[in-house]
């Protein structure tokens, strides 16, 4: 039997570095689309799409904004889109849901519960910020909760059922396996679908490798084969925990959302590199990477020329 091939998935920019941490992060549409470019062309599958204000990088769900870059990408490249439905942990579920209900894009993320999402700590490494949003969303992290409860998760399931859009199922703990489940078996959540286990954001699981192998026999044994798993790590972990899941039959995620860094002490220049860094490793392994219609196989999507932009 040929050996499952491993999809990347590169998250560009996201929600929770700031500008002021890195030149590097992708702010404008034109940036977010030659980032999301730029790692198709290097290898990833899949790009994992955020929006930002172009004025000052801060976080926005205003679906114009990714009408912005979204073109522009598809023009340009194959590339599975998938478009946030987390957004910010400041926003509320129906601010957050726009983009993936108006856009209609193949994949979209869902965070499987309501949490705490420390970024405070990072205060700890940057003292100067060009932004005056930036210090007050970071310090404030450590009194906020990103909210999404059983009706918010079924409300996003419910609203985008008639797109056709499936859902990158994010899990930052072991009680959202048991989530995901729960609307698996409601028939919200539909077979094959992908489960991304997130490790090492404050707030949800830690980096050991006990921690990635019990996610993943909790997973295994949840669900079985109808899902496909992948794996983010957080900042330094990102590699490593690539590395792990690769290596024991997953996918992968990297990108400038999860990991500012290209190795100890060095800014990532792009998201490229961090592609570029991991399938390098995937190949090691004697692995082959997915192609963009290889993951719509796998995970059965509906086609990049069945969205809304």
């Amino acid at each position: 039997m040929a050996k499952q091939k491993v999809i990347i998935t590169c998250a560009v920019t996201g929600a929770i570095h700031t500008p002021s941490m890195s030149p590097y992060l992708p702010v404008t549409a034109d940036e977010i689309a030659d980032a999301a470019i730029g790692a198709a062309e290097a290898g990833a599958a899949i790009v994992h799409l955020h929006a930002r204000k172009p004025e000052d990088g801060s976080p926005s769900q205003d679906p114009d904004l990714f009408r912005a870059f979204l073109p522009k990408i598809k023009a340009a490249s194959n590339v599975v889109i998938n478009l946030t439905t987390g957004g910010a942990p400041t926003m509320l579920v129906e601010e957050r849901l726009q983009p993936a209900l108006q856009l209609k894009p193949e994949v979209a993320s869902l965070n499987m519960g309501s949490m705490n999402f420390g970024l405070y700590e990072m205060l700890n490494r940057y003292k100067e910020f060009k932004h005056d949003w930036e210090r007050p969303y970071l310090a404030g992290s450590d009194d906020r909760i990103f909210r999404n409860t059983f009706k918010d998760i079924a409300y996003i399931l419910e609203s985008c059922s008639d797109n056709g859009t499936r859902f990158e199922i994010e899990c930052y703990d072991i009680g959202h396996l048991y989530t995901a489940a729960h609307f698996f078996d409601r028939g919200l959540i539909k077979a094959p679908f992908f489960i991304q286990s997130v490790f090492g954001l404050r707030g949800g699981i830690g980096t050991h490798i006990e921690d990635v192998m019990q996610m993943k026999r909790t997973a295994d044994r949840l669900f079985g084969d109808d899902y496909r798993w992948s794996v983010l790590g957080a900042g330094r972990s990102q590699i490593p925990i690539a590395t792990v899941s690769a290596a024991i039959g997953g996918n992968v995620r990297v990108g400038l959302e999860d990991s500012l860094w290209d190795g100890p002490g060095n800014l990532a220049k792009s998201n490229t590199d961090q592609v570029k860094r991991i399938r390098t490793v995937i190949e090691a392994l004697s692995l082959e990477v997915a192609t963009p219609d290889e993951a719509r196989a796998m995970l059965q999507l509906k086609g990049g020329n069945n969205v809304g932009f």
